[in-house]
């Protein structure tokens, strides 16, 4: 049985802009562009968050929300000194550290360099060194799997610790609503109410065939999540392969204005998701769901790494034309950039002689 734990920075961009600026303490803060450039927030600080402003929300609805909202421009570079600080901390303890972002990740501990049995009593020294080292806060959930060791890193934030014994692991998630469950989105969920099932318990009186008719190969991972089972390991050696955002939308977008600004800010999201991961691509993937549950998606990969908003935005917007968008209501939008590359790079591409080639692909499925 593994020992798994879950570290999430509390608020992590806005509170490391909140220790650096005195000022800022104590005040509703979000990291990200400003309203008039059409940005969105990245983070948000817990004073911000009680006026209902979240991540990935257009900067325009977040002043709305909240006047004297104070915005600041991202400082990647110190985010990332920050997220490299708390990794040597969680290499002190054992080599299987799973990062899934600058202020999170997955740590297994069934053996490590300490040798301590208690995977809580590690968890705690960790939070301990956190606030030492850094003058920030982070929140564990602790388990025997990564699944309920992230549920349980976000229930009692800010500073929050959190343990699912093995033997609560199947009550717990028979008691939690769907839409609490880690990999089921908004949209997901949206679904999954639609057929009746609100709580774990619903979801576990399905079979995994019902599932994976209804929601295709992801059917079988939400079997094994009623029932509280998850056997994927912590991985410190995984490689990403993509980097994407996307957002489904309260109310369909049907003219051409809504979605291009929709598209701006996706492509703002997008950029400050690489710079984050110190890295660039070649592909850009634009996912398009319209009203009518039709899915599709339109592909472009070019010579040069899109390495800046600008860049993406308009092979985006010349993606867009390649769709219906406008003349059929859109309900979902996405982008996401693969043949990734680290800074410096410049290797060339070795499948694409031409200057780029465009891929087509239609599904007419439901696919969250």
């Amino acid at each position: 049985m593994r020992k798994i734990i879950h570290i999430d920075m509390d608020a992590f961009y806005a509170s490391v802009e909140q220790r650096d600026n005195p000022k800022l303490r104590g005040k509703p803060v979000v990291v990200g562009g400003r309203p008039e450039k059409r940005g969105a927030v990245a983070a948000a600080s817990y004073e911000a968050r009680r006026f209902g402003i979240h991540s990935a929300m257009p900067s325009r609805t977040a002043i709305q929300k909240c006047p004297h909202l104070i915005f600041v421009t991202p400082r990647f570079d110190v985010y990332r000194g920050v997220s490299e600080q708390v990794r040597a901390i969680f290499l002190q303890y054992t080599d299987l550290v799973e990062p899934l972002a600058l202020d999170e990740a997955y740590l297994d501990v069934t053996e490590n360099k300490q040798g301590k049995s208690s995977a809580t009593l590690i968890a705690q020294e960790i939070k301990r060194a956190i606030a030492q080292k850094t003058h920030l806060t982070a929140s564990a959930g602790i388990s025997i799997n990564k699944f309920l060791a992230k549920i349980a890193s976000g229930m009692n934030k800010p500073d929050g610790l959190t343990l699912i014994r093995p033997e609560q692991a199947e009550a717990f998630v028979t008691e939690l609503p769907i839409e609490n469950f880690y990999g089921v989105g908004g949209a997901t969920a949206a679904k999954m109410h639609r057929l009746g099932i609100r709580t774990g318990a619903d979801l576990k009186q399905w079979s995994e065939a019902a599932l994976v008719e209804a929601f295709g190969k992801t059917g079988r991972f939400y079997y094994r999540i009623a029932r509280g089972e998850d056997d994927r390991p912590v991985n410190p050696n995984r490689i990403r392969k993509s980097i994407g955002v996307e957002t489904s939308f309260f109310e369909d977008l049907g003219d051409r204005p809504a979605i291009l600004a929709a598209l701006e800010t996706l492509s703002q999201q997008l950029k400050a998701r690489l710079d984050e991961k110190h890295t660039s691509g070649r592909t850009l993937t634009l996912k398009v769901k319209y009203a009518d549950y039709q899915q599709i998606t339109r592909s472009r990969t070019v010579t040069e790494p899109l390495a800046d908003r600008e860049g993406i935005l308009g092979l985006a917007i010349e993606l867009l034309t390649l769709t219906e968008a406008g003349e059929k209501k859109v309900r979902l939008l996405g982008l996401s950039i693969t043949n990734l590359e680290q800074e410096g790079d410049r290797a060339q591409p070795t499948a694409c002689p031409q200057e780029t080639y465009i891929q087509l692909t239609l599904n007419f499925g439901v696919v969250d």
